[in-house]
Parts: C-alpha cells; sequence; structure tokens
C-alpha cells in the first residue's frame, strides 16, 4: 500500500483586483481572496488517481490560511483519507523556502513512499516548492509530470518536453515529483458532501514553531508597472530599420 503524500496552498485568486499593502512589499490580504493553487489541486486528483487505481493513503498538509480549513474538507470529499494544518506565523506572508522546511518537517514524519505537489504556484518568488522539499527529505525530484503509475517500489512519471514530446521515467521511491496536470482534471465534488466531512472528517493541526525563511528572495518593493513614453516606432525597409537599431545601440553605449 502505497504511503502518499500531497502539499497543497491556497494561492490569490488572480481573476481578482490585487492591491499591494502599504508596506509596498506584500500585496495586501485583507480583502484578497484565496483560491487552491491551480497545480496542487492536480497533484491532490492524481494521488487520489492512484489510491483508487492500485490502493494506498492519501494524506494532504496545507499551511494554515484562511479558507484553508475548507479546502482540506473538500479534499477529504474527493477521498483523501488524512487532513493536516500546519499552524504558524503564515498569515503575512512567508517564501518558499520556509514553507518547504515547514512542508519537509510535517511529511518526514508520514514516513511517505510518493510525495506529489504542484509543479508552481502564480505566487512563487523563490523557486518551486517540489524541489525544495525533496532536497530537505533527501529524496529524488522530478517535475512537470503528467501522469503517475506505481509499480512495487517505482513509479513511472509521464514528463511532458516543448514540442508536444512525452517521456516516461522511472523512479525509484521514496520520490517528489511536481504534477502539472492529473491524469484527469480535477473532479468536482457536491458543497452538501463537503458539509457531510465538515461534520465527521477531522482536521489535524500541528504546529510548525519559527519559520527559517533563509535563502529566499527579499522583497523590497511591489509596484504597479509604470506607464511611460519611451516607444519609438521605426519605419522604412529592413535596412533602414537595422542601421536604426544599431544607432540607438551605439547612443546607449550597448556598441
Amino acid at each position: 500500500m502505497t504511503n502518499i503524500v500531497v502539499l497543497a496552498k491556497l494561492v490569490p485568486d488572480l481573476v481578482e483586483e490585487l492591491e499591494i499593502a502599504e508596506s509596498g512589499t506584500a500585496l495586501d490580504m485583507e480583502w484578497l481572496r484565496l483560491i487552491i493553487n491551480e497545480f496542487d489541486n492536480h497533484a491532490t486528483e492524481q494521488a487520489i488517481i492512484l489510491k483508487e487505481r492500485s490502493g494506498g493513503e492519501v494524506t494532504v498538509i496545507a499551511p494554515e490560511a484562511e479558507g484553508a480549513n475548507e479546502m482540506l474538507y473538500t479534499i477529504a470529499a474527493k477521498g483523501a483519507d488524512r487532513l493536516i494544518m500546519l499552524k504558524g506565523d503564515f498569515e503575512d506572508g512567508i517564501n518558499n523556502h520556509a514553507l518547504a522546511r515547514a512542508f519537509a518537517g510535517a511529511a518526514k514524519e508520514l514516513k511517505p513512499d510518493l510525495v506529489l505537489t504542484g509543479v508552481q504556484a502564480n505566487d512563487d518568488l523563490d523557486g518551486s516548492v517540489g524541489p525544495l522539499v525533496a532536497e530537505y527529505l533527501g529524496m529524488s525530484y522530478v517535475g512537470y509530470i503528467s501522469g503517475v503509475s506505481v509499480s512495487g517500489e517505482t513509479v513511472v512519471a509521464r514528463k511532458e518536453y516543448p514540442g508536444g514530446l512525452i517521456a516516461e521515467m522511472e523512479v525509484t521511491l521514496p520520490a517528489v515529483l511536481g504534477i502539472q496536470a492529473g491524469e484527469e482534471p480535477p473532479r468536482y465534488v457536491a458543497i452538501s458532501k463537503v458539509r457531510q466531512m465538515m461534520k465527521t472528517a477531522t482536521i489535524d493541526e500541528q504546529e510548525v514553531g519559527d519559520l527559517d525563511a533563509s535563502g529566499g528572495a527579499m522583497v523590497q518593493r511591489m509596484y504597479v508597472p509604470e506607464a511611460a513614453e519611451r516607444a519609438e516606432m521605426l519605419e522604412g525597409d529592413e535596412e533602414e530599420v537595422a542601421a536604426r537599431l544599431v544607432e540607438i545601440f551605439k547612443e546607449a553605449g550597448l556598441v
């Protein structure tokens, strides 16, 4: 029976209008709507498919955030067996190095055979979570996966490459996989089933203590792109345009 751990988090809904906090270094989270990271959603679906196909147990770990309870109960309604919420100083946002250390600390206790997470997220600033978690757990990592099958002590992962190429890679367990797309789209569950899970499922809360953000990027300033009138439309034939480009490069000291 495969012990599968899924790492999931909430990210800003890009459909909403994003505003910068007064600090100038982060988004204003007061009215910001959070949704499950799209790729984490696919990782969850892939884990449940593996469980349904060949047995196993699926544990989902998520950091504390507004809406995290509902996200976890929804995943339980889809078929996850265990829910864990990491409690800590996540309110103002943390970088991926700190998040990966928190994820790895919780996952290590579960001794997973396979760890699945989204290949990236729309709020990544300092690398993807998957490779960092793999490093902290001492496991191998393969990313941009679009299908997984388990065979004994190995998994066969379908990895996408540019140009429509697909490769099948055999990976020895334990391992961390960055999921780009599950074999099937994330399933829909009725609200009534989610509400039922709110009454029957249990979310285990785990304190993570101090969050170590070392190694990550430090944001010094965030701002809306500033409009400027610096565009110059070059007219003429190819030779005239090329000659003007050379002049511009020389004026800028580039050639």
